[in-house]
């Protein structure tokens, strides 16, 4: 009889163990975890805590008592495993509860310890009032902490996935809420000029978003008195747990109640290393592709391991549930003699930012650049469904891809409406080789309460092809403000558009006036042509290439070129 021992639950353990039984019902299966909760929904964490998701229990996916009952899966909460004896085939388990420990056989084992949230070395950073968030104890303290301390400004710190949900749900509960990031954007898996319409998003909430700063130093203010109505003492603005005077990295001082960490996480590698299994350049444990570490009896699965990225083919860092689930699913294959292969990691992605959701598959420009790959980039700004039907919302999207091959390299997407869709088709697309060209002819659902007739995949990939093709000539945002004297900027939008912003310098020469007036324009220098989101500018653009002219035109338009800098 084969006997499994699994590391760790939530998604990838979780999922190993239940595809384990699934595949074997002599097998011998156990499964450890530390802490209380073994399968629980961790994504849902931050939706708890702003009352979205009202029920607690809700959050509890399977117990031990119900995956005993279901798949007879042995499962031991607050069982820590403390040490691997490869030679042996045996791991030492310790009981939180008491301290001791004993010892267990296996004939296959699965590490799935997960990542572990960053809290940097920052002085005074320890207290009462600090919180990080990764399981359901940490909500639990932190709702404690919102009750107990009569909590009117949070301060939360990072802005990825948990520090936005975060950010968000403090919100909700009517908490004035800053955010600090010390990048110059938050959601790094959008580019800056993606992340701009989130900036917008967030500042128009109230949210105090505080980019390019840091956090520097922590002092944790305990309250010496608790006030008291019978004595007529005011308790209104009563913080019965103190309060906290943060120092930032620009030198201002910030007082709050109640402080969320959320630089991210580090994979959870030391039982791994202490075993003597290889770790990864860049910090996880090392795997093939069937998941197996350098030891063949033991595999590991999700944010702990090193995947290969499904671009470059490189080792990379991605704690998602999505590759998590399905490494396990994978890993408990293999253990029973298959050989199912993970065929790299997307990074599919999508957070929601009050009425936004901000989405992303593949690479995004950051990563291109550092990679050294050459790449092209278009950008769409286009109603989610037939404009003419109530409720299109607007969809920024943003393609990258290989300027000769055509080849899919990412795809980011911002809107009120249909952003998971899009995300979701160029996920697919992406994984399935297809090429820019083949977008095109993309077959997608239509009516007009749903899309259009020609989808915003179809219109990003009419772009895309006429650059290759050498049907455009494209300029960026960034490109902009570096203009030479040899070229001069035409702004073809309709007079009455130019009170919302334009380029300094532009001439304005609405586009439906160009034929008639395109005498206007020098042939000696290059027409450097914009319009609101880039439409209208590649109309113009043919005019004027058509009758002699250099030019080319701004992709996305005034409007990409806004966002950037917001």
């Amino acid at each position: 009889m084969k006997k499994i021992l699994i590391i760790g639950g939530v998604a990838g353990g979780a999922s190993a163990a239940a595809r384990a039984r699934r595949l074997s019902e002599t097998a011998e299966i156990i499964m450890f975890e530390r802490g209380e909760y073994v399968s629980f929904a961790n994504c849902g964490l931050p939706y708890h805590i702003s009352g979205e998701i009202a029920q607690r229990s809700a959050l509890v996916l399977q117990t031990p008592e119900s995956f005993k009952a279901r798949f007879n899966v042995e499962v031991r909460v607050k069982h820590e495993v403390v040490a691997i004896d490869r030679a042996a085939k045996l791991v030492t388990v310790r009981r939180l509860l008491d301290g001791s420990e004993y010892q267990e056989s296996y004939d296959t084992l699965l590490l799935s310890p997960g990542a572990a949230p960053i809290v940097p070395p920052i002085p005074g950073v320890d207290n009462p009032l600090t919180h990080s968030l990764r399981n359901i104890p940490d909500m639990d303290r932190i709702l404690q902490t919102i009750q107990m301390n009569n909590v009117e400004h949070a301060t939360v710190v990072g802005g990825g996935f948990i520090g936005l949900e975060m950010m968000e749900s403090l919100h909700h509960l009517g908490i004035k809420t800053t955010l600090l990031e010390l990048a110059d954007q938050v959601m790094t898996p959008v580019d800056r000029e993606m992340a701009g319409f989130a900036h917008q998003a967030i500042r128009d909430q109230g949210v105090d978003l505080r980019l390019g700063t840091a956090l520097s130093e922590v002092s944790y203010q305990v309250q010496t008195h608790v006030a008291s109505d019978a004595a007529g003492e005011d308790t209104a603005h009563q913080h019965i747990k103190g309060h906290l005077s943060l120092t930032l990295s620009n030198g201002e001082l910030l007082e709050t109640d109640l402080l969320i960490m959320a630089i991210g996480v580090r994979p959870e590698t030391q039982l791994a290393r202490d075993a003597g299994l290889a770790i990864g350049e860049l910090g996880g444990i090392k795997v093939n592709a069937m998941m197996q570490t350098s030891d063949p009896a033991i595999y590991a699965v999700g944010d702990a391991v090193e995947e290969q990225d499904f671009v470059t083919g490189k080792a990379c860092l991605v704690p998602l549930a999505g590759p998590a689930n399905r490494q396990g699913r994978m890993a408990a294959d293999n253990m029973f003699g298959r050989e199912e292969r993970y065929q790299g990691t997307q990074g599919t992605a999508i957070c929601k930012v009050f009425d936004l959701a901000v989405g992303a598959t593949g690479k995004n420009e950051k990563q291109l650049k550092q990679s050294g790959i050459a790449f092209e980039k278009v950008y769409v700004h286009t109603a989610s469904h037939a404009s003419y039907y109530p409720g299109a919302e607007v969809v920024s999207f943003k393609l990258l891809f290989d300027p000769v091959k055509g080849t899919i390299f990412g795809a980011q997407a911002v809107g009120k409406d249909g952003i998971d869709k899009r995300i979701d088709v160029m996920a697919v697309a992406q994984r399935a080789g297809m090429t820019v060209e083949q977008l095109q002819h993309l077959e997608l659902s239509y009516a007009p309460p749903y899309g259009s007739a020609k989808d915003v995949i179809n219109q990003a990939a009419f772009v895309a092809s006429n650059i290759i093709k050498g049907d455009a000539t494209p300029i960026h945002f960034d490109q902009i403000d570096n203009l030479s004297e040899d070229q001069l900027l035409l702004d073809v939008r309709n007079p009455g558009e130019l009170q919302n912003g334009g380029l300094e310098g532009a001439v304005n020469i609405p586009v439906d006036e160009l034929r008639d007036r395109m005498h206007e324009l020098p042939k000696d220098k290059e027409i450097i042509i914009f319009c609101q989101v880039g439409l209208r500018g590649n109309v113009a653009y043919r005019q004027l290439v058509n009758n002699g002219y250099r030019a080319r035109n701004l992709i996305g338009g005034y409007r990409t070129y806004k966002f950037a800098s917001v």
